[in-house]
């Protein structure tokens, strides 16, 4: 049974009731159209024949087979103007700051990525602070990267800093799945720094439901193409936690019976989050989306369908772990990777960029190898006890998160390192670079 106006068309029938979804026959309907069902938000997330089926937000707990189903005629959208800087939103786009509702154009969610013909090769530096990824695995706009991390690191807190420190004209937030401490610790951090003006959040907390976590991704991706195709600025897109946003995906699955694919993740994971990385692109005119994502790992297990699913699809990845010889939390150099730092190292910054990259690390591999001899029983060389030495300084100056360094202020520091431990023949580092590089 269905009434109808020039709004809304509303049924009072259903024909089946889950714990997530409800499904009833309707006319006009189409595919992620909105809808309230008992007056609980809830999305179209199936159709076939005259048959709708609509995921229910908040639940289907109490919803009653005669419960009113009105559809709203469109699928989620966002208001989009320069009123979205320096504001905190929910999954619908509702502002959640005490400040009132933005006035903009509309956009509906979760659209097509950038046209190919319009994509050029990234080639822009995007500077964080921290050496681990500017040195070692340095960042490119219109790259896709996710930061591995078991749950109990502070991934959270470094995202803060790469918002807080990247030389970019807009970063925006979407978090998922976030505990209350973590949306004030971004909301006071952000604040405290006076960067509100370029810092637009939308937040999912765990008090809400796990399924409006679906909708944080298409939120942020909406108002990150409109300051980087229509504004033609440079953007970083912050998405944490992208294991939480599977987590939601997986049960929608569940509750619409689909049957589960590797890990218990559903079969369509590798596509829901390929439409999200590939929003990242390099724009002719200078606008870019740069997407940098958390996905946390269970027990560091990085075979799991989710990151196994994410390493495919991005473009690296930044390995975050306790380093037990110094205590400081550090971004691995031997499991991170950025497979487009090629397109900046020595163009966009100086020419001894990747020589010292590369010794750093061969020089760290070095006291991986003598540390294992160590704990062997086997006798160290001179060399290994320098490596060993080098390994920790070399962690707490230049591979800990809470390090704040200029490029050319990492690759001294890197020299300096180079100049306390090794002689020039031993860093294997090219005369011409060495003569300029290395002060006595």
């Amino acid at each position: 049974m269905a009434t109808t106006n020039a709004f809304a068309r509303t049924y009072i029938q259903l024909d089946s009731i889950t714990k997530a979804t409800v499904s009833l026959h309707a006319e006009g309907i189409s595919n992620d159209e909105l809808a309230s069902v008992a007056g609980r938000l809830a999305q179209v997330v199936k159709i076939k024949g005259d048959t709708v089926t609509l995921q229910v937000f908040a639940g289907t707990e109490g919803i009653p087979t005669n419960a009113e189903v009105k559809f709203f005629g469109e699928a989620p959208s966002l208001e989009v103007s320069e009123e979205l800087s320096g504001r905190f939103f929910d999954a619908y786009g509702n502002p959640i700051d005490g400040g009132p509702r933005v006035q903009g154009e509309k956009r509906f969610i979760g659209g097509p990525s950038v046209n190919p013909y319009k994509r050029q090769q990234p080639s822009q530096l995007i500077p964080t602070g921290i050496a681990g990824i500017d040195l070692n695995n340095t960042l490119v706009t219109g790259q896709k990267i996710p930061f591995f991390a078991d749950p109990d690191q502070p991934y959270n807190q470094v995202m803060a800093q790469v918002a807080l420190r990247a030389d970019v004209d807009k970063i925006i937030l979407g978090g998922m799945g976030l505990s209350n401490d973590d949306y004030l610790y971004f909301k006071q951090a952000f604040e405290a720094a006076g960067a509100l003006n370029k810092i637009i959040s939308f937040v999912n907390t765990t008090e809400q439901p796990p399924v409006e976590r679906l909708l944080i991704p298409d939120m942020v991706l909406t108002a990150a193409e409109y300051f980087a195709v229509d504004k033609h600025e440079k953007v970083l897109v912050l998405l944490t936690d992208m294991t939480l946003y599977a987590d939601a995906l997986c049960i929608v699955s569940n509750r619409m019976d689909q049957i589960p694919s590797k890990d218990s993740m559903p079969g369509s994971l590798y596509s829901d989050l390929a439409k999200i990385y590939e929003k990242a692109v390099q724009l002719p005119d200078g606008g870019s989306i740069t997407i940098v994502a958390v996905t946390t790992l269970n027990d560091g297990d990085i075979t799991h369908a989710i990151p196994d699913n994410t390493g495919y699809i991005t473009e690296g990845q930044l390995f975050l772990r306790m380093d037990t010889d110094t205590g400081k939390v550090i971004i691995d150099p031997f499991r991170s990777l950025s497979r487009l730092k090629q397109l900046v190292q020595g163009k966009k910054t100086r020419e001894d960029h990747s020589a010292v990259m590369n010794t750093s690390v061969r020089l760290y591999a070095d006291a991986a190898n003598a540390k294992t001899k160590l704990e062997n029983g086997f006798d160290l060389s001179d060399y290994d006890k320098r490596c060993l030495e080098y390994a920790k300084e070399y962690s707490v100056k230049l591979l800990a998160i809470d390090v704040n360094l200029t490029i050319d202020e990492m690759l001294d520091t890197a020299w300096g390192l180079f100049r306390k431990y090794f002689s020039k023949t031993e860093t294997g580092i090219k005369e011409s670079l060495t003569a300029k590089y290395w002060k006595d």
